[in-house]
């Protein structure tokens, strides 16, 4: 595990809400110069705390308003049977997230659609590459209320 220290902390905090935000406003607000602070970041990120940045694009902007939540159990599992599963849902754009779940189903899927017709074709593509009987249950969003990606730094 990395150490960080408070002035790290500070950084990570500052770039996950603005990571376009430009060195010397960033090393003023954490309470460094330019270059000392200029030197943290390419530390964090060369030690993988910081792995990239990224704009945050609003769904709707590009159509792609349907946001879903989908649960895959497999009827078996295996290794080979993760693995083919991981490659298919690895080279799918449509889905956003995938996560290899403990409890009572395998996979927790989260994809950005443009319809629940696209839905249907994406669910049955899904369900064709896994070389496995797989169940599924949806859960179609009626609303966000909060997602900002912001993981909390004690400051």
């Amino acid at each position: 595990m990395i150490e960080l220290d408070r002035l790290d902390q500070k950084i990570i905090d500052a770039l996950q809400r603005e990571g376009r935000l430009p060195m010397t406003e960033l090393a003023q607000r954490i309470g460094l110069t330019t270059s000392p602070c200029t030197e943290r970041v390419k530390r964090l990120e060369r030690e993988g705390v910081i792995t990239g940045y990224q704009a945050r694009v609003a769904p709707e902007a590009l159509g792609r308003g349907l946001l879903v939540f989908v649960e895959l159990t497999l009827s078996s599992k295996s290794a080979q049977t993760f693995e083919a599963v991981r490659q298919a849902l690895l080279l799918e754009p449509r889905v956003i997230e995938c996560h290899l779940i403990s409890g009572s189903f395998d996979y927790l899927v989260k994809v950005r659609l443009t319809a629940m017709r696209e839905y249907r074709e994406l669910l049955g593509h899904i369900l064709r590459q896994i070389p496995v009987p797989a169940q599924s249950n949806s859960y179609v969003v009626m609303e966000e209320i909060k997602e900002n990606g912001v993981l909390p730094v004690a400051v």
